[in-house]
């Protein structure tokens, strides 16, 4: 299959969505340019800022592109790169970016209430409660597999103890973009800056930061960064949105722009041929099967609960007029989906560019072993193709490794926020109720966060291969349980609904097969088998059985209102 064809054809079929399946959403649903948004009306500098719609759609971008669309395209493609492709497509025009703007709709049309809060509201305080403890947990997950990733993507060394260049300059460019973020912010903040000097502003920022950092690379090991990861994502938890996280996902929005361009003018120039397999059977090697793995293997790029936590938690807070929820949150999901299907066409073309001499044949041996990651394989392949323009492949490793760092750190920066956000609202209390004394400690920002960031510490022990299954399982049924509260939110305020049905039945169905699957597969390694550990299994066990439960309990709430409730 020619790469370019097929990216050619993703591109065009996710451009047509936009413009026509976007907007039908948009004039069914309702949208007032004229009204008053949560982020005017609740402004408080911290988490309700009126924002540019471009800073707004860099920071949901920034945060929903996180590892998720490398990973999962490449390890579903064990079943063929066609079903991959399908799933991306179908799934992000039709369930995913539906979702992301569902749900960021939802929260500005409720005064920038979270999704917890939206379910409280319209199916009831017992189903918010199970809501905010299910994305407590689910969080816990997303920390504990990001920040054992980003740790191992800034180790220094190898297992030999050999120095490793790439991995310290990458975390060397990362350590100046916190610094350089905060110093954008406070300028920001003083001088109204927008248009094309903020963009100039940033590049050459950017160009600085990968400079100095390519020079002076930081070697420090695993251990010795995950616990600087933790130091990092707390204080990203608790500082105010237009200190550092927001123009940290604003400079590293560009990023993550220079690489899909880069990697699309590579495919341009290369004209690759995708020869992996189209479909290789319903049934892996490993014994997987392609229902439900696909659905739960390939999240971000289709369909990713996660989503619909930035839309409501912190986006929404942001938005300063109605107009700009459409390119937001149906306009960063596509380009999400652009994302996975440009993994697709350069890792599934590996062979090919490792034939015709794009890749030299270290480079090629390295992505196409078979020890070798996601991240290897498509570093390894944009570093071939942008390789093509004179960069050393040395830089551009390196400048690889740190935009896959980036894509797991703006995440999880993220996730630590909503995290937080998902334990304080937990504990809150009904209005007009005083809180006790243990509540409002539990409930500090800073108390939140720490308790948060403890267990989600204890998790990453388990390492990210340990912890990934659970988080795809987690994060679709989290989708669907957000488009069955999308789905009442509609029709209790008088809207269509009927287009978030099968997305949410589907995607339910998929989830609780999968986590099925998963509790099985680890009693099976307790109780005959062997090979059962405490730390990693054992601890998968409880959240598994946990997130079962919940979901269960929660849809059934839903469900009922869904089917009992009218519209106001």
């Amino acid at each position: 299959m020619n790469g370019l064809l097929l990216l050619g054809l993703a591109a065009l079929i996710l451009v047509v969505a936009y413009l026509c399946y976007g907007r039908y959403l948009v004039k069914t649903w309702g949208i007032d340019p004229n009204a008053t948004t949560p982020a005017v009306a609740k402004e408080d500098g911290t988490d309700f800022v009126p924002t540019n719609k471009w800073s707004v759609f860099a920071h949901q971008f920034s945060s929903i592109a996180g590892a998720g669309p490398v990973t999962g395209p490449v390890m579903a493609m064990v079943f063929g790169w066609l079903p991959a492709f399908l799933w991306v497509v179908i799934g992000g025009v039709f369930f995913g970016a539906v979702q992301d703007f569902g749900a960021l709709y939802a929260s500005v049309k409720s005064e920038g209430k979270s999704m917890g809060q939206i379910i409280e509201k319209y199916i009831g305080r017992t189903g918010k409660k199970l809501f905010f403890l299910f994305c407590w947990v689910f969080t816990l997950i997303v920390i504990a597999a990001f920040a054992d990733m980003v740790a191992g993507t800034f180790n220094g060394f190898s297992a030999e103890g050999a120095k490793l260049a790439p991995n310290a300059s990458a975390a060397s460019i990362s350590i100046l973009y916190v610094f350089v973020a905060m110093a954008f912010g406070l300028l920001l903040r003083k001088v109204d800056l927008e248009g094309w000097p903020k963009v100039v502003l940033g590049i050459v920022l950017i160009v600085a930061m990968l400079a100095v950092g390519i020079k002076f690379p930081v070697y420090a090991t695993k251990t010795t960064w995950i616990y600087l990861v933790f130091v990092y994502i707390f204080f990203a938890s608790v500082t105010p949105m237009w200190l550092l996280k927001g123009p940290r996902d604003y400079l590293t929005t560009f990023l993550f722009i220079g690489m899909i361009a880069a990697a699309v003018v590579g495919v341009f120039l290369s004209n690759p041929t995708v020869t992996v397999p189209a479909f290789t059977g319903f049934k892996s090697a490993t014994g997987s099967y392609l229902f439900p793995t696909l659905f739960v293997t390939i999240a971000c790029g289709a369909v990713s609960g996660f989503h619909s936590l930035v839309s409501s938690e912190t986006s929404s807070k942001m938005v300063k007029n109605e107009k700009d929820m459409l390119q937001v949150g149906y306009g960063s999901m596509l380009l999400e989906s652009l994302l996975a299907v440009l993994v697709i066409v350069i890792v599934g073309s590996l062979p090919n560019l490792k034939q015709t001499g794009v890749l030299d044949t270290a480079l090629a041996n390295m992505a196409l072993a078979d020890t070798a990651t996601p991240f290897t394989k498509f570093s390894a392949g944009v570093t071939g193709l942008v390789a093509q323009f004179g960069l050393p492949q040395s830089w551009g490793l390196c400048i690889m490794t740190m935009f896959v760092s980036a894509l797991a750190l703006t995440s999880l920066d993220a996730v630590a926020r909503i995290s937080r956000m998902s334990f304080q609202e937990f504990f809150e209390v009904e209005e007009g109720e005083t809180p006790s004394q243990l509540v409002s400690v539990l409930t500090n920002k800073y108390v939140s966060t720490l308790i948060s960031l403890f267990f989600g510490y204890l998790l990453s022990l388990g390492g990210y291969v340990n912890i990934w299954p659970l988080f795809g399982s987690a994060n679709q049924l989290l989708a669907a349980m957000v488009l069955i509260s999308l789905a009442v939110f509609l029709k209790v305020t008088g809207r269509k609904g009927f287009m978030l049905y099968v997305p949410m039945v589907l995607m339910f169905v998929v989830t609780m097969t999968a986590l099925v699957q998963a509790i099985y597969g680890i009693c099976m390694k307790l109780f005959v088998t062997g090979g059962f550990m405490i730390m990693t299994d054992g601890l998968q066990l409880v959240v598994a059985i946990l997130l079962v439960a919940l979901g269960l309990m929660i849809t059934f709430h839903s469900t009922g209102k869904l089917v009992n409730s009218k519209a106001e």
